[in-house]
């Protein structure tokens, strides 16, 4: 339905919804579309009024609708009014009316309102990361930093991730500070991107670099840049960390993982005790590899392609350097069929070691019991982020040091024409890092909310002269 132009009388109302196709869901559907159509809001008034006439109140989520509208036009003293009618007519509210009136007041200058909002959702129920971030935003804007950090590390506490953009907000309104406390506040968040192995866009990259430009007495300056191949910095000459872990990381976290993600709660869920010894026997027996690949995962590369083909691309890719592979499958693959061809899956086994799984298992574990027991040097193939098992990783050390074996382990395949482009990993780390004088700050030129493990190529270098 097409909203009218102009407030309506009561007998107007009527008229539209009789000749509306199902009149009990005649208001309903008008709303929608006034939010959509953002249409004035007096129209819209004219027709809650009307619906308080005829019904003697009005429904629930009419309300919402209507207040939605109201956040959408920044109509503060609307929202306030539903607000109060709201308050009075239920006991509680659910978070999505709460998501809009914390939005709406925090963006006028009612904005502590919403503060008091946040209270009122933490009696009741966990806030949402939008209702955080809202008010984070509103304090920074009114340049009180220390109420906008306190709220951001509530945040965190409670596991919320936040967005790049709340977190690029604390830098734009920062700018020119004074404080050595805001200073370190904000070092605070670049490490988090580092511990998080998250690579700020280019927008937000912007406001980091004129932030410390911004430092009054602070002499930072900032270059736009890319790293050598050796992991030196041509703007500073300093040299990048290294994207090894040390012998004494790389068992720390050889243990941690086999203890707490392998032998932990996760990995028998889809796969049997049984099984899983049955690989571990099939590895001690064969290992050490080179290349561990997950089969299934690299099989859909090509959309277009047979998977076995795909598959075949990859083993022969890999096998040239007489490396040793082992690529985990699933029992399916060994039944002739239209993506899974006998004869091609035969030739795979001379090149390759294979472990078939039962079709249900999950693979991310068998991936990294094979490549952890194999040693420092075997590296894994694989399009999946493994995120879950980072998530089993109980301590922010032991999660820095997967994500950076990660990051020196993981090839990530381009399709390039019909061949393989293989990435190679670096030899620098290749995540957010300082000396004190220095820091160094991998961008993406994209806006990525994803985590994504390919690495950037381009860096911001400031340094403090």
């Amino acid at each position: 339905v097409q909203p009218p132009e102009k407030p309506l009388q009561a007998e107007e109302w009527n008229r539209l919804r009789e000749s509306f196709q199902s009149p009990e869901i005649f208001e309903e559907v008008m709303f929608n579309s006034m939010v959509r159509c953002n249409s004035p809001i007096d129209v819209a008034k004219s027709l809650l009024t009307h619906v308080a006439k005829s019904n003697g109140d009005i429904a629930y989520n009419l309300l919402v609708k209507y207040l939605a509208l109201c956040v959408k036009q920044g109509q503060t003293s609307e929202i306030r009014d539903v607000y109060d009618i709201m308050k009075i007519r239920f006991r509680i509210l659910e978070s999505g009316a709460y998501n809009l009136l914390i939005r709406g007041l925090s963006n006028s200058d009612q904005w502590r309102m919403a503060l008091t909002l946040l209270e009122e959702v933490k009696k009741i129920m966990i806030p949402s990361r939008t209702n955080y971030e809202s008010c984070i935003k509103a304090a920074s804007r009114h340049q009180e930093m220390n109420l906008a950090f306190e709220l951001y590390h509530e945040m965190l506490a409670k596991d919320l991730v936040p967005t790049l953009d709340v977190l690029q907000a604390f830098f734009d309104f920062s700018r020119g500070m004074k404080g050595a406390e805001l200073q370190k506040e904000l070092f605070g968040i670049l490490l988090y991107l580092r511990d998080n192995q998250i690579y700020p866009h280019k927008t937000f990259m912007r406001s980091i670099k004129l932030w410390f430009e911004s430092i009054p007495g602070g002499n930072w300056r900032g270059h736009l840049t890319s790293i050598k191949d050796s992991g030196q910095c041509p703007v500073c000459n300093h040299q990048l960390e290294d994207s090894d872990l040390t012998e004494e990381e790389y068992n720390n976290l050889r243990e941690r993982i086999i203890r707490d993600v392998i032998h932990g709660t996760d990995t028998f869920r889809k796969t049997s005790p049984q099984e899983f010894e049955a690989f571990q026997t099939f590895v001690e027996n064969r290992f050490p590899f080179d290349i561990v690949i997950d089969g299934l995962n690299v099989s859909h590369i090509k959309p277009r392609k047979m998977q076995c083909e795909n598959l075949f691309d990859a083993v022969n890719c890999l096998a040239k350097e007489n490396a040793r592979l082992l690529v985990l499958g699933r029992k399916h693959m060994l039944v002739n069929s239209s993506n899974w061809k006998r004869e091609i899956m035969k030739e795979m086994q001379n090149k390759a070691d294979f472990f078939f799984a039962e079709n249900i298992s999950e693979d991310d574990a068998f991936l990294l019991y094979a490549t952890l027991r194999s040693g420092k040097h075997c590296k894994f193939v694989t399009r999946d982020f493994l995120r879950d098992h980072k998530a089993c990783l109980s301590d922010s050390l032991t999660r820095h040091l997967f994500r950076k074996w990660q990051r020196g382990h993981q090839i990530s395949k381009k399709m390039f024409l019909s061949l393989f482009i293989q990435q190679p990993a670096l030899c620098y780390d290749c995540v957010v890092q300082t000396t004190g004088d220095t820091w160094h700050i991998p961008y993406k030129d994209t806006f990525e909310e994803k985590y994504s493990y390919r690495v950037p190529r381009k860096w911001l270098c400031i340094q403090q002269k």
